[in-house]
């Protein structure tokens, strides 16, 4: 009788900690933030490094070619999203995007923010030339593109340079918008980037300037 007592509890025990351990597990937020800057692996170690200050971050990741940067962290510290972008910026960069998966489910977003255009608007469309290369090329044109009143969409490719608009033409032209987009670092057909903004911009990004 004694050894069925004892082998119940033992059962009980291994019980409770396999679902304290899951709990543990399921207790971490997941981080993702698409960096602008980061053009070598030296400027990646920099920026783990500037987030190792966090105590308890785990799986750290860094993907150099498209600028996103995830990692996981306790959810009871409570990380925000001004946190880690005030965190990005101390370690020399620009954050593009960010985005937070809650461990009770909740998602949390920061980046560009979509300008709400009336429904019963007609969108104009229009294909334009951008030079880049990498994801972080991308993410930087199209937020410079949508920053713009009255950009609806901008989705830009980087095999054939083209971005793809809608807008509404009563508010912005693609000339407002090729020059929002220059002064970003990045060359149009019609506007060119500054040679300085461009030298700024990660290696990757040292697109084959547009003539």
């Amino acid at each position: 009788m004694m050894k069925k007592i004892i082998m119940i509890c033992v059962v009980a025990i291994i019980g409770l900690s396999t679902t304290t351990v899951k709990a543990q597990k399921k207790s971490m937020d997941e981080f993702a933030i698409q960096v602008d800057g980061l053009g070598c692996p030296f400027c990646a170690f920099g920026l783990e490094k500037k987030f190792k200050e966090f105590k308890g971050i785990k799986k750290v990741a860094i993907d150099i070619e498209t600028g996103m940067f995830t990692f996981s962290y306790p959810s009871e510290k409570k990380l925000t999203l001004v946190d880690i972008e005030k965190q990005v910026v101390k370690a020399g960069y620009t954050p593009i995007t960010a985005k937070i998966q809650r461990a009770d489910g909740m998602v949390e977003t920061s980046g560009v923010e979509t300008k709400t255009i009336n429904e019963n608007t007609v969108l104009a469309e229009a294909s334009i030339t951008v030079g880049g290369n990498c994801g972080m090329c991308e993410a930087r044109v199209e937020k410079a593109a949508k920053s713009i009143e009255g950009v609806a969409s901008a989705e830009w490719d980087k095999d054939t340079k083209l971005m793809t608009l809608k807008f509404d033409a009563s508010v912005t032209s693609t000339n407002v918008i090729e020059k929002v987009i220059a002064v970003s670092g990045h060359d149009t057909k019609s506007h060119k980037a500054d040679e300085k903004t461009y030298k700024g911009l990660p290696g990757c990004c040292h697109y084959e300037r547009i003539q």
